[in-house]
């Protein structure tokens, strides 16, 4: 069974690889080429305690300043091989991380991407600053680490090789550093990742707030919210104070093993050059090789909090792409006529263990226009979000041309599908952009499907025009703007199915006349349009209502027959209330709209006191 993210813990059940494998996988040359350059590296680190022998044994000795020139040129030429392998190694570390990313970050977001859609909330982006500490710990310094120590035997031979005491010394100094590497792990393992959570609880918990900063500056909330952010905050700084603090025993546990090594080694030496036992030159010889032989150890030591936090991040993405794997590769379908089956449909809200919509049927022609209506909360946006495949149904099924939506290429299918959100999300970047949906750029579309929603000349009166940048969430547009833009983006390229959730919920008169034609163009067009409204507008074209409620079907059938039901029993309120808003209700009220406000005429049908008071 798979574990949740953030535990640090590698998932115990056998699984089919993921992006994460095959990134691995497209990185393992470089890895390979960068342990062969340590390898000679670390080989090449030897020159330097080689020469120093030399020098005190051969040239102090001889006197001879040719002998010393020559050892000097021979030491400069292998310590620029060394640093050149170096760099090598830097720059293959650097475009490995760079190649990781480009293999993994793709899969990544479009898993985000399909949680995110399923389930939405804040914390989205987590996965992809894991994906970036896993990359920056591939392409760095914590794989050099590692790299080394394997090689740290290498320097125990070569110490052994001047004297036995030398290298019982470097293994009981190398055997003490990964002790305390092993401690340190242990020691701070749970604390970062604790840390690690708390910190994304505190990010989500800010991005939150941030989005929602001009209601907390008008009335006030910003201190509390702060507060209840600061407390999160602080117990992930506590977490990582508490690691710190003891990786921080342990690291000087390390620097205090390597300086007393250096020195016990000098004495040590020193003795063996009284005894005669070895050289002046093999003392200092010896004292370089043992600092090496800790050296790596040290440095994966002080390296060891990147390596947990690349591990967890790690396991954080491995998880995410299980959890939401890539589909399947799909037989391309002919393009969509419009027909929509839903048979004994189940719908659950994420988070929500009871569905909202219950053993719901119906099938509608393609070129055909449905209303949705029903009283708050009844499960209707629920059911468009199903409509257009962003949430799964739990049982039964939603059938597009006959083929159930799962079986369609996604790409495909958001062609196929026009979707206007209850709440509008546009897009930092243009007009154009937003309307084109980021595709490749096709003016000819773009102003077609301005012209279909109405907004061309509402586009021309902007700064820019179709070239203003709309900041983001189109924050530089009103809200009725928004919408109206949301509906061009939906109809763009005509769509076979147009799902619009509350079209009208943000538009002044104007703009309710500009979607009434919107609606009928779609209509001559033979597009399957389903409208989910509280008001009039758009339900005088519908060619069936569908009334929902408490996430059980109330009636479906054509528009007048439904209505009549609906009102004969007590139908939805926002139906019964508000379709008998007609011109002269819409004038007593104060709304404005006289019946030539009414493109195609009052609705057919309207309920009996609506139409006396009519």
């Amino acid at each position: 069974m798979s574990t949740p993210p953030g535990t640090g813990r590698a998932p115990q059940q056998a699984f089919a690889p993921t992006a994460l494998d095959a990134g691995l996988n497209t990185v393992r040359p470089a890895f390979v080429t960068v342990v062969v350059f340590s390898f000679f590296i670390n080989i090449l680190g030897l020159n330097g305690p080689l020469y120093m022998m030399q020098v005190y044994d051969r040239v102090l000795a001889s006197r001879n300043l040719e002998t010393l020139v020559v050892l000097t040129v021979i030491a400069a030429f292998l310590y620029a091989i060394w640093a050149a392998l170096e760099g090598l190694r830097a720059r293959v570390l650097a475009r490995a991380g760079v190649a990781f990313d480009e293999a993994v970050n793709g899969p990544v977001f479009d898993a985000v991407l399909r949680l995110a859609a399923r389930g939405p909330g804040s914390g989205q982006a987590q996965p992809l600053r894991d994906l970036e500490t896993v990359r920056d710990f591939f392409g760095g310094a914590g794989v050099v680490s590692l790299c080394d120590v394997p090689w740290v035997p290498i320097y125990i031979v070569c110490a052994t090789a001047l004297h036995p005491l030398y290298g019982v010394l470097a293994v009981v100094s190398c055997l003490f550093s990964g002790i305390i590497a092993v401690l340190n792990n242990r020691a701070t393992r749970r604390a970062l990742e604790q840390a690690s959570r708390a910190s994304i609880v505190a990010t989500a918990a800010a991005t939150a707030t941030f989005r929602n900063a001009e209601v907390l500056k008008a009335m006030g909330m910003a201190q509390p919210l702060r507060r209840r952010w600061r407390k999160v905050h602080d117990d992930a700084l506590g977490w990582q104070g508490q690691a710190g603090d003891r990786g921080a025993v342990l690291v000087a546990l390390t620097k205090f093993n390597r300086a007393l090594v250096q020195s016990v080694v000098l004495g040590l030496g020193a003795y063996l050059a009284i005894e005669r036992e070895i050289s002046p030159g093999m003392m200092i010889a010896g004292s370089i090789l043992l600092g090496r032989c800790i050296q790596p150890i040290e440095q994966a030591v002080t390296n060891w909090k990147s390596v947990v936090q690349m591990r967890t991040a790690f396991n954080r993405v491995q998880f995410l792409l299980r959890a939401a794997p890539a589909p399947e590769a799909r037989l391309r379908l002919p393009d969509a006529r419009g027909e929509i089956t839903a048979e004994t449909l189940f719908i659950r809200a994420p988070g929500r263990d009871v569905p909202v919509i219950r053993n719901l049927s119906f099938k509608l022609p393609a070129g055909s226009s449905l209303g949705i209506v029903g009283p708050t909360a009844a499960g209707k946006s629920s059911l468009a979000r199903v409509l257009v495949g962003v949430w799964p149904a739990v049982a039964g099924s939603i059938r597009l041309d006959g083929s159930e939506l799962a079986h369609w290429d996604e790409d495909q299918l958001g062609r196929q599908v026009g979707y206007l959100p209850q709440d509008v999300e546009l897009f930092s970047g243009t007009v154009a952009e937003n309307i084109a949906r980021f595709g490749a750029p096709d003016d000819a579309g773009v102003v077609g499907a301005a012209r279909v929603a109405g907004v061309y000349e509402m586009i021309q009166r902007l700064p820019q025009g179709y070239n203003t940048q709309i900041g983001e969430g189109g924050v530089a547009l009103s809200g009725g703007q928004r919408q109206r833009i949301g509906l061009a983006r939906a109809v763009y390229g005509m769509p076979a199915l147009v799902v619009l959730d509350e079209p009208n919920a943000s538009l002044d008169p104007p703009g309710e006349m500009a979607l009434t034609e919107a609606l009928r163009q779609l209509k001559a067009a033979r597009r399957t349009v389903i409208i989910i409204s509280h008001r009039p507008a758009g339900l005088g074209q519908c060619d069936f209502i569908l009334g929902i409620k408490d996430g059980v079907l109330q009636a479906f059938g054509p528009r007048e027959q439904t209505l009549a039901k609906l009102a004969s029993a007590g139908g939805p309120p926002p139906v019964r209330q508000r379709v008998a808003l007609t011109p002269k209700l819409a004038a007593a009220r104060g709304v404005g709209g006289t019946p030539a406000n009414w493109p195609h005429g009052a609705p057919a049908a309207l309920p009996a006191v609506a139409q006396k008071e009519a």
